[in-house]
């Protein structure tokens, strides 16, 4: 599996943003369930206002349960 240009372009951002102390882990609502978030955003400035630009949420409960890792054998290679 390929990871998208797209997404390694906002890791890429985020990864800047940390370095530059310019995180934030805000408490939002979900769009559509309502339910509180924990997201994190990068932080910048337009004047002076702030922008928060979020990158995604922090998993509910155990993370390990969530996400599955991608498999160790390609898809058009023969399972051992």
């Amino acid at each position: 599996m390929s990871i998208p240009d797209h997404a390694r372009a906002n890791f890429a951002t985020l990864l800047r943003a940390a370095a530059d102390g310019n995180l934030a882990l805000m408490e939002c609502s979900d769009a559509v369930t309502g339910e509180a978030r924990y997201v994190i955003c990068a932080v910048s400035r337009d004047g002076t206002d702030f922008m928060f630009t979020p990158f995604g949420h922090l998993a509910d409960g155990n993370p390990f349960d969530a996400y599955v890792p991608p498999s160790a054998t390609l898809p058009d290679e023969p399972t051992p």
